[in-house]
């Protein structure tokens, strides 16, 4: 829900992860520019080889039994990159969707957009809206794309939503907070990736990565692989999770 009004219920989804396998990643894909600069190439190219690695890392969480995947596509932050580099960004997405999305639809992978839409250009709009519709009955992974997307501006609008529907103080609680966020139904983060080496969260998924685990890389993301993606599954799997408890 992304307007006013009382959130709907969050759709029921298929239930996934078990023993040593998380439910739902995060991936900051991070790395493209400095990718393509080190290949003399640019920025650009990088972005391009980016989204190749989508379809094995998209394999490879399906086959691991993932439920679900955030991929960081696009900040709220990175409207300050040159104009240039932004227009090639929305074009690389339209382009995407065109090519990918009929594809990803009879794979089983469900897509959803998270994030400021009213922000975004009229037609990278339109394929969010048409790529949702064409996928909306797969159901082996949820794919949800961050796109125009900031973790302290979800907080901040499902704030305003909480308060243009006049709630009292004494009615929000952890759970009633978390069905205005822009997608109630995804599931708090149970392994957050990042690749680059950076290590930091870049304001991504703050509510709902309190208790993920974090695997941080040194690869670039375009170098990123279903392999490497399987590696921090296993990581993931020999940690001892309490969430606080002993």
């Amino acid at each position: 829900m992304l307007g006013g009004g009382r959130p709907d219920p969050a759709p029921e989804r298929s239930v996934k992860g078990g023993p040593g396998v998380p439910r739902n990643v995060g991936i900051i894909m991070d790395g493209n520019g400095r990718w393509a600069e080190r290949r003399l190439l640019p920025r650009a190219a990088g972005h391009r080889a980016g989204v190749k690695v989508l379809e094995p890392v998209l394999k490879a969480a399906g086959e691991a039994g993932v439920g679900s995947l955030v991929l960081y596509a696009f900040s709220t932050e990175n409207w300050a990159r040159p104009e240039a580099e932004v227009d090639t960004l929305m074009r690389l997405f339209l382009e995407t969707a065109q090519d990918k999305v009929p594809e990803l639809a009879e794979k089983g992978v469900r897509i959803r957009f998270v994030g400021r839409r009213n922000l975004l250009p009229l037609d990278v709009r339109e394929s969010m809206d048409a790529a949702e519709r064409t996928t909306s009955e797969a159901d082996k992974l949820d794919v949800y794309i961050a796109l125009n997307y900031g973790g302290r501006s979800e907080i901040v609008d499902a704030t305003r939503r909480i308060i243009a529907d006049g709630l009292a103080p004494e009615e929000v609680d952890e759970a009633t907070f978390g069905r205005y966020l822009y997608a109630p139904e995804i599931p708090e983060i149970d392994l957050l990736i990042r690749t680059s080496g950076e290590q930091r969260i870049s304001n991504f998924l703050l509510w709902q990565v309190a208790y993920a685990e974090l695997y941080i890389t040194e690869t670039l993301w375009p170098d990123f692989s279903g392999e490497e993606f399987n590696r921090a599954i296993e990581s993931f799997a020999s940690r001892s999770r309490r969430r606080g408890g002993v």
